[in-house]
């Protein structure tokens, strides 16, 4: 891989379903400091946290990584990524990824991955990841967010629903997947540009964003490019809930 690319870390100190998520133990380091380690794998060429409390700059700053301290109204991870590359006046074209802060267990290569596949699709302003749905309990849960892809991998749509529907197939049972069917489970990993990053502020609210809750349809709405990586197999989850925190830190402590 000959792509250069900086890895920013979001890492906001509210959180409603897990309070105080980001500073939490998982297995003898802060949840923020976990994924910034993972992050350090991957071949970024610069890895930066971006948070908006002093408490979390201090302990990543703590443990050697680069912070950035930003406001703490950033209705998203976009925004708060936007003032960083303002911040630090970065090249129209350098490709940035966003690394959750809640994902310890991401994988490097996934990210080095997206990264490369927006700078091999120059037409595109984002890029991001989606592997295949092998069950129908996945294809009909809306918290599972599914993609649909053109001939050349640039999304066409993400929803919630069970997209594309497979009319004849679920007029007689929606219990198993007909046979050929493909439908996408998206990946929230993403890789932008820097130019998009400075538009996306300024971008009003989709539509379709505002029915499906669903960021990434403001830019698709705006008539910007989202190309997708296919992935073969589903990555191992980031934390969103205490039992999401226990499997992580068992993950670890079992870990070779």
């Amino acid at each position: 891989m000959n792509t250069s690319f900086i890895a920013i870390i979001p890492a906001r100190a509210a959180s409603t379903r897990l309070p105080g998520k980001m500073l939490l133990d998982v297995a003898g380091l802060p949840l923020v400091v976990r994924t910034a380690q993972q992050a350090a794998l991957s071949q970024a060429s610069r890895l930066i946290v971006a948070t908006d409390t002093q408490e979390i700059a201090d302990i990543v700053q703590s443990h050697n990584y680069e912070v950035i301290l930003t406001r703490e109204d950033h209705p998203s991870g976009t925004d708060r990524l936007a003032e960083v590359v303002n911040t630090l006046k970065l090249d129209d074209e350098q490709i940035i990824v966003n690394v959750q802060g809640d994902e310890p267990l991401i994988d490097p290569q996934l990210i080095n991955q997206v990264a490369q596949e927006l700078a091999d699709n120059p037409q595109a302003s984002i890029a991001t990841c989606a592997y295949p749905i092998q069950s129908s309990e996945a294809l009909f849960n809306p918290n599972i967010v599914k993609v649909v892809c053109d001939y050349n991998n640039r999304a066409m749509y993400f929803s919630r629903a069970p997209i594309p529907w497979a009319r004849d197939a679920f007029s007689k049972d929606k219990s198993l997947l007909p046979k050929d069917y493909i439908a996408l489970h998206h990946i929230g990993l993403y890789a932008y540009r820097v130019k998009f990053l400075k538009q996306y502020p300024h971008l009003c609210a989709g539509r379709y964003e505002q029915l499906e809750a669903l960021e990434q349809l403001r830019a698709m709405e705006h008539g910007y490019q989202i190309q997708v990586l296919i992935t073969d197999a589903a990555p191992l989850a980031g934390i969103d809930t205490e039992q999401d925190l226990k499997r992580v830190r068992i993950f670890l402590q079992n870990k070779p």
